[in-house]
């Protein structure tokens, strides 16, 4: 413990990497983005978009949109990371005092273990589905025990496990992992690809089927496109500081990202509709879930290989997008009790209580809930681009972060004007999912919420400094 630091503000995993210790290059940085980006949910992104009427070249523009306007966000709210070493969960302390900040800290952090959960879940199908391929032995073991046949709590315990062994040893294992994760889930991308042109004879049919919407419904449809798409990664915008912390330069983060994020992503997309445009020649209809296309294929090879590339996907997201931060999160509550290795074995453990095996087919309601909590934080975004951008004008006092009473403590620990954008820009944020009459708000959410708190603080926190002023 340094001195002058509070013991419930600073730990060794929370202080700020040493500029010698900031070793991740732009190839870390892409390759972690690669990894994150091939994952089954936006495999199925464009199913959702093409069902709604848009052709899959219009697919393609929404991506191009969405992750255009990621990038810039992640690009702008990665800075002080890099800059200062610290992670989110210290940065937000600036800007919500170091009690308030706990408010968004445990909104990212249940987020992340509830992700976690949903995705380790889905590799345990997979992995369930790989041994029952292998061993009718296995596939035998389907006695009910409570709610879960034996096998697949018997799969589960080894996506759980492989997941403990990713997070151990911190982000230097994660590094490694993601160097070679991220690009070889590319390689099999291709492979997959690759097979839908020889099927297809070309790009296949959902390239040929044109846009059944004009006018001001395709533009609202392209809207909610981009939103959606953003809100897959609108929870990582406000913690990316956990990863930039550890790039050398902002060089190397900037184009790590733009390398990783928006470009990956225009190569992932078409690789997944070619995919399946393969399928309806197949099959005569569209499957869009890679573990259905697996099973109706009905080729063991190509099982166990699928299967085992779906698990590499998950693990690639699911370590560095849910556990990573939600580690720290758990760290920055309880900082006199948790490392990253106790932090992220809890994850492990707390994800388990989600019981996502009880409603992982029927979960309408609570992604609903989760989507008017993760709407929240596009208001936690504006905040923190307004606190770090205009207000301190890039210039943070890192040490007085860890303390309490000095000048980011506001009133005993809060700084009010971040609460009140906080309530305002989530209530806003989530008013589409809540009342029917504002639905098309939900189109825009995100920007609703980011826009509501960059300038509601903004406002809010020149009042004050006024305010301050005239009392000299």
């Amino acid at each position: 413990m340094k001195p002058g630091f509070a013991a419930d503000l600073y730990n060794e995993e929370l202080a700020p990497v040493a500029p010698e210790n900031r070793t991740w290059s732009w190839l870390n940085m892409a390759t972690v983005w690669m990894g994150m980006v091939h994952n089954i949910v936006a495999y199925e992104a464009a199913a959702g978009l093409m069902a709604l009427g848009l052709s899959a070249w219009e697919c393609l523009e929404v991506v191009a949109v969405a992750y255009a306007i990621l990038f810039v966000t992640m690009w702008f709210n990665a800075r002080p990371g890099t800059q200062y070493g610290i992670p989110f969960c210290v940065l937000i302390r600036s800007a919500f005092g170091p009690k308030g900040a706990q408010i968004p800290v445990v909104l990212r952090g249940f987020c992340a273990v509830f992700w976690f959960s949903v995705q380790a879940y889905a590799a345990t199908q997979a992995m369930d589905a790989i041994l029952s391929t292998l061993s009718t032995v296995w596939a035998s073991f389907s006695t009910p025990v409570l709610g879960m046949p034996e096998k697949r709590w018997a799969a589960m315990a080894i996506i759980w496990a492989l997941h403990a062994w990713i997070s151990s040893h911190g982000v230097h294992r994660i590094k490694n992992f993601e160097l070679v994760a991220g690009p070889l889930v590319i390689v099999v991308g291709l492979v997959a690809t690759v097979w839908g042109l020889r099927v297809g004879h070309g790009l296949g049919p959902l390239f040929s089927v044109p846009s059944r919407l004009h006018g001001v419904a395709f533009l609202a449809t392209f809207a909610l496109g981009v939103t959606g798409m953003i809100g897959m990664w609108a929870t990582f915008a406000v913690n990316i500081p956990d990863l930039s912390r550890f790039v050398r330069s902002q060089r190397d983060q900037v184009i790590g990202q733009a390398i990783g994020l928006p470009l990956t992503a225009l190569v992932f997309t078409p690789m997944a509709i070619i995919t399946t445009s393969a399928t309806v020649l197949l099959f005569g209809r569209p499957i869009w879930n890679p573990t259905e296309l697996l099973l109706a294929l009905n080729q063991p090879l190509v099982t166990v290989i699928g299967g085992a590339t779906l698990i590499l996907a998950t693990l690639s997201v699911n370590v560095v997008a849910n556990i990573l931060p939600a580690s720290y999160d758990l760290i920055n509550l309880f900082p006199r009790y948790l490392d990253f290795n106790r932090a992220s074995r809890l994850v492990l453990a707390l994800g388990i209580f989600f019981v996502p095996w009880l409603w992982f087919d029927h979960a309408d309601n609570i992604y609903r809930m989760l989507d008017i909590i993760g709407g929240t934080l596009g208001p936690v975004t504006g905040i923190m681009l307004a606190d770090y951008y205009v207000v301190r004008r890039q210039a943070l006092d890192v040490g007085a972060l860890y303390r309490h009473g000095d000048v980011y403590d506001g009133q005993r620990g809060w700084h009010v004007p971040a609460i009140i954008t906080l309530a305002v820009g989530g209530a806003v944020a989530s008013a589409g999912q809540l009342v029917p009459a504002l639905h098309a708000l939900g189109n825009v959410s995100w920007f609703a919420g980011v826009f509501i708190g960059f300038g509601l603080y903004l406002g809010l926190t020149c009042d004050r400094q006024k305010q301050s002023v005239q009392l000299r």
